[in-house]
């Protein structure tokens, strides 16, 4: 995950912790649920996703969360073996969709997930409240 944010451009974001996802993954209900990918016993990318319902479809998705390669294995066929297992087990769990984002200045990652078929959703923005401005709304203001 620091990999991943370190691609990002803000490792300074990671808050979590090992101690805290080991604890989230072996609760009754886990937030998440991770595809590992490895070579010789070494992981070089990970899908992490979790459901969401869709409501006019009036059924479950998977949305993936976030979707990462060791730079040293892209171009080999890892982000795309990660994506082909989780949309089999979207099919096998009776989903409406595989659904995600991407940053806009990461070109090849655009340029992958639409080789792979993937549609753009130009008439979607995403919005985020946290940690403030989450607060100050939760509050009244």
């Amino acid at each position: 995950m620091l990999a991943l944010a370190t691609y990002a451009r803000e490792p300074e974001a990671v808050e979590v912790t090992p101690d805290v996802l080991r604890k989230q993954m072996a609760a009754a209900h886990p937030p998440f649920e991770c595809l590992l990918a490895e070579r010789d016993a070494t992981a070089v990318g990970f899908a992490l996703f979790h459901h969401k319902y869709f409501t006019w479809r009036g059924r479950f998705g998977i949305y993936l969360e976030d979707l990462y390669v060791d730079e040293a294995h892209r171009g080999r066929g890892v982000g795309t073996t990660l994506l082909r297992r989780l949309a089999r087990l979207a099919v096998e769990r009776g989903c409406a969709r595989l659904e995600w984002s991407a940053l806009d200045s990461n070109a090849a990652a655009i340029a992958f997930y639409e080789k792979l078929g993937a549609e753009a959703l130009p008439q979607r923005t995403v919005f985020r409240l946290t940690d403030e401005s989450l607060a100050r709304l939760a509050a009244g203001g």
